[in-house]
């Protein structure tokens, strides 16, 4: 008993530090949008009452979740995750639920659903707003009193696994076409948590493109034209569009500093921020990237060039990795500008 008691101690210890590396890195933010929700999953950590998560596709609805799981009691049983919109109708009531042996083609075992699978853990339906009308009302059945039959059973089997749904549609106007249930609706909304797109909160851009690039290349930084486009994105994939940005342009630059030209991003869903009044340099640079064929004047490379040098204090070595060349090159570049001074 007391060697079994130890072993639980090492495990929570380990699942305590597992949660909180991951959240350290899936649970950024310091805008006031975000902290109100680590408050609300503090809050409801403590809770086994169903939660609805709502917000636009890729804000991380399921990296709450786990966070909701990881933080509760319920921390050391399984974490079920499975996603209503990606399996076909006819399959979604055998995974959810499992199947008897013989229940139609092709069942040549008995199989374990996912309600079975979270007992005493969490179970995290993700896009629920896209579940088959007759799967809702056998969810709603679980909710109501906890039971449920394999497909091809007759066993009634039960189930304590807690709830937590996800969706990027708004339900009521689902409801309202008669695309969802509303008693399901009710009986998952019991708590629902909102979550801000990233257009709503840029102050957590830097925090997240950090430890993005940090997981992915810790060598890699950003240079400050790089972050002010990221900056000025509208994201309409949020964070995991950010994610993706982020990943391949670590695979595209060229030097230790990631620029502008190795972020790939639409430039037609980019709004392109105004020059400030006087800068001829920022007026080229904004219509260079509306138009991608005007090749770089050689006179904007220069004056690149020589900010580059001001802003590093004449330090060639810091200068050629902001402008993303070697250093030999870049004393090409000042050995031409010299010779076209002389001329």
């Amino acid at each position: 008993a007391l060697r079994q008691r130890e072993d639980i101690r090492h495990a929570e210890a380990a699942a305590s530090r597992l949660s909180q590396e991951q959240q350290a890195e899936s649970l950024i933010g310091h805008s006031p949008a975000m902290q109100e929700v680590f408050k609300l999953i503090g809050r409801l950590s403590a809770s086994l009452a169903p939660v609805l998560i709502t917000g636009e596709s890729g804000t991380g609805k399921e990296v709450i979740a786990r966070a909701l799981h990881q933080n509760s009691m319920r921390h050391l049983a399984p974490f079920v995750a499975i996603n209503c919109a990606a399996i076909p109708e006819p399959l979604l009531e055998s995974e959810l639920f499992g199947h008897e042996k013989g229940a139609f083609t092709g069942a040549a075992t008995q199989r374990t659903g996912r309600f079975e699978e979270a007992a005493g853990g969490t179970l995290f339906l993700d896009e629920i707003g896209d579940m088959p009308l007759p799967l809702q009302s056998k969810i709603l059945r679980v909710l109501q009193d906890g039971t449920f039959s394999r497909l091809g059973g007759n066993a009634s089997l039960r189930t304590n696994a807690r709830i937590i749904a996800a969706t990027n549609h708004p339900l009521e106007q689902r409801i309202a076409a008669r695309q969802f249930r509303e008693d399901l609706f009710y009986r998952l909304n019991v708590v629902r948590l909102q979550l801000p797109p990233l257009r709503e909160r840029p102050e957590d851009i830097p925090l997240l493109a950090e430890a993005i690039l940090h997981r992915a290349n810790p060598a890699l930084q950003l240079s400050k034209a790089a972050l002010a486009r990221l900056m000025n994105h509208p994201w309409p994939g949020n964070v995991r569009e950010l994610e993706n940005t982020l990943l391949r342009a670590s695979v595209l630059a060229s030097s230790g500093v990631i620029l502008p030209r190795d972020l790939p991003l639409s430039e037609s869903s980019e709004p392109l921020p105004a020059p400030p009044p006087g800068d001829p340099v920022e007026t080229l640079f904004t219509l260079a990237r509306r138009s991608p064929d005007l090749a770089l004047l050689p006179w904007l490379e220069r004056e690149f060039t020589r900010r580059a040098l001001t802003e590093t204090r004449g330090n060639q070595v810091q200068a050629a990795r902001l402008l993303g060349i070697t250093r030999a090159t870049l004393r090409k570049r000042l050995a031409q500008f010299s010779a076209s001074d002389d001329t």
